[in-house]
């Protein structure tokens, strides 16, 4: 930037004293050279600090690292690299097999836990069955007890003997006595089998519960096998082969899927100017990948915070000398207003970005041809 003004300062000079004649001695090389200083020190001051520049822009990009759920051969890479895919696109498949046997198991187990519901529906009403009859059976021994006891009672009143004996009575209360405990029993064997039955969750059996969710965790597994995109995007730099074995570690991911559409353009700015940096202002972004123009832009939002400033726990304490070392900049986000969609730009493209205020304005000219003449230099490759 620097180098620019001193050439056009130069380039002036040059029109100076060899078109307009000036002559040349200690005074007008001496002024010559003070106002060179003055001048380009302090046009840079005004514009650097009013109208900032920053090399370090970036679009920025969201990626996803795939990795799977199961574990497992890999069966199928359904995809191309740089390839673009719709949300919910078969990325790669895992061999099913062992899953769907484990799916296969759980269901023949959900059956026979279901088919047991019924039988314990059936042991219910066998229970209670039991204990109608059982009742019944207790009903009859009673009346005969009764009967006999009422009439040798009866007999006893009117001064006759009675016409039953006492042994026969004594039968009839132990006929009685084993009925109640026989309906005791059936009745125990009746309310257990009801436990059984009522043992529920939200209406279902526990035991069906319980095998319901390891068959849907069975069959989510199986799900898991057939991997797709989480949104829409591309995979690039794609390594995986069918034969290979995907293991569902974090730090092992299989292949790396790019977001498409949800991108962010930043800037980084040094903290000095970054008074002059404000929301709703007027940008002008030139990429390297692009050489030769400049496009508009605006300041959407200037990230609060500063990297190097944030505390995380750890075992060590806080050394402000390392961080000082590095003071960091500030990002800001810009929206590139004209349309790009012509040109190809890849995700992760550098620029320079000049931000304008309402301060100084008339400098912010010389920014504007500066960054231009940056930008003609991209067709420079070497």
């Amino acid at each position: 930037m620097a180098a620019l003004l001193l050439l056009g300062y130069a380039a002036i000079c040059v029109v100076i004293f060899k078109i307009l004649r000036v002559p040349i001695n200690r005074w007008t090389i001496t002024t010559a050279g003070l106002g060179g200083v003055v001048l380009v020190g302090g046009l840079l001051a005004l514009m650097n600090y009013n109208h900032p520049v920053s090399t370090d822009a970036r679009l920025y990009f969201y990626t996803t690292p795939i990795v799977p759920q199961v574990k497992g051969r890999v069966t199928e890479v359904a995809v191309q690299p740089n390839v673009p895919l719709r949300a919910g696109d078969v990325l790669f498949r895992i061999d099913p097999q062992p899953y769907q046997f484990i799916v296969d198991q759980k269901k023949a187990a959900l059956a026979e836990a279901e088919q047991s519901v019924k039988q314990l529906r059936a042991s219910r009403d066998s229970a209670q069955a039991a204990v109608d009859a059982a009742q019944a059976a207790r009903d009859r021994a009673k009346e005969a007890f009764d009967r006999f006891q009422e009439g040798n009672e009866n007999a006893r009143r009117s001064g006759r003997s009675g016409p039953f004996s006492e042994a026969e009575i004594d039968n009839r209360r132990g006929a009685y006595l084993a009925a109640e405990a026989t309906l005791t029993g059936a009745e125990a064997n009746a309310e257990r089998a009801q436990f059984a039955l009522d043992s529920e969750v939200n209406g279902v059996n526990t035991t069906v519960a319980r095998l319901q969710a390891d068959l849907q965790d069975a069959e989510y597994d199986l799900a898991q096998t057939t991997v797709t995109a989480p949104t829409d995007g591309y995979v690039t730099q794609l390594y995986l082969k069918p034969g290979m074995m995907a293991v569902p570690l974090p730090l092992s991911p299989v292949m790396v899927f790019i977001h498409g559409g949800d991108r962010i353009f930043a800037a980084a700015f040094p903290q000095n100017v970054i008074q002059r940096v404000r929301p709703g202002a007027e940008a002008e972004v030139a990429f390297e990948a692009i050489p030769g123009r400049v496009f508009k832009g605006r300041i959407r939002s200037v990230t609060d915070a500063v990297s190097q400033g944030q505390l995380q726990p750890s075992g060590a304490l806080l050394n402000p000398e390392d961080r000082n070392r590095v003071p960091g900049l500030a990002l800001a986000v810009i929206d590139v207003t004209e349309d790009l969609s012509a040109y190809q730009l890849p995700a992760g493209s550098t620029a320079r970005v000049a931000a304008y205020s309402d301060h100084w304005q008339p400098i912010a000219i010389i920014r504007r041809i500066l960054l231009r003449m940056q930008s003609w230099t991209g067709y420079l490759a070497f």
